[in-house]
């Protein structure tokens, strides 16, 4: 039996080596399958239309760690999704470079540069800044602990509000609550029914005025519209964004000239090929000993 590797080259040749030195069978590409009988597990960010063609299919992983890009699986395919610890790594730094740029005021000084213009404005204190973080997973665990560190008042909210070491959470109740005290926002929630449209004008209209926004989840849980009125109201100061709607942006959208807006093209973190790889045999061998799956996705949360 085998995975199917859909992929760009360059993570092709780092898997094929991975797995060659496991003594796993590796196929790279859609048109290298002969027997589709073999294909046991598909690694893929959008797999083939028709996943009924490989009759032993298992598990299909998505080589990236959000999921909302796939398609129901067939009965008895398991989804998982990627862990790959750089990932969480590279979104936390992105992150924490948006709280900053926004906190410091960079949109303001990145206009001015633009006009050529020499002007100083206040410098605001870290500790002062109350940050509130949407979606407090793996990733917006690792962010909450560097925001503080750095000393700014961390938040965080789950629908269910488990309580996390230092962080102060809020549940799906305290939603109010915890935006009353955002002066700044971070979403980092996966995209699922419950969170599809989530940044919308009721949200903007419960931060206090001049809040800041971050946002690295997904760009269909931001309503684009809302966010410009916000801006012009000035309910929200600035926003940066590496995920938007649609996406990729046209040319034209009114975002790319906003100067109070920073956009990024969906490059908060890109998967390790080793990272992948490696997380790839450990997906076959729990599989193979009948362990739970890392990475397993609850399809019915859909995260």
């Amino acid at each position: 039996m085998a995975l199917l590797l859909q992929t760009f080259p360059e993570r092709v040749a780092v898997w094929a080596r991975l797995f060659a030195g496991a003594g796993e069978r590796l196929i790279c590409g859609a048109e290298q399958v002969r027997d589709p009988a073999e294909v046991r597990y598909l690694a893929c960010w959008t797999p083939p239309p028709d996943l009924s063609v490989y009759p032993n299919l298992e598990v299909v992983l998505s080589v990236g760690a959000g999921v909302d890009q796939m398609p129901q699986m067939p009965p008895g395919v398991r989804l998982c999704r990627t862990l790959a610890p750089g990932v969480e790594e590279m979104v936390r730094d992105w992150v924490v470079m948006a709280v900053l740029m926004l906190y410091r005021r960079m949109p303001i000084y990145l206009a001015q540069a633009r006009a050529g213009r020499w002007q100083a404005h206040e410098v605001p204190l870290a500790r002062k800044g109350r940050v509130g973080i949407m979606g407090m997973g793996r990733i917006g665990q690792l962010a909450a602990q560097t925001l503080a560190g750095l000393g700014f008042q961390v938040a965080g909210w789950s629908r269910s509000g488990r309580a996390v070491a230092g962080v102060q959470m809020f549940g799906a109740a305290g939603l109010g609550a915890f935006l009353e005290r955002c002066d700044l926002l971070i979403c980092l929630l996966p995209l699922t029914d419950e969170t599809r449209g989530v940044l919308n004008a009721g949200l903007f209209a419960r931060l206090p005025q001049g809040a800041h926004l971050v946002h690295a989840g997904r760009g269909a849980q931001l309503d684009m519209g809302a966010l410009r009125a916000a801006l012009d109201s000035g309910r929200l100061g600035s926003a940066m964004l590496d995920v938007t709607d649609p996406e990729p942006l046209p040319a034209d959208h009114w975002a790319w000239a906003d100067p109070r807006l920073i956009v990024t093209p969906h490059v908060a973190a890109s998967t390790d090929s080793t990272e992948g790889a490696e997380h790839a045999l450990a997906v076959i061998r729990a599989a193979r000993a009948g362990a739970p799956l890392p990475g397993l996705v609850d399809t019915v949360r859909g995260y």
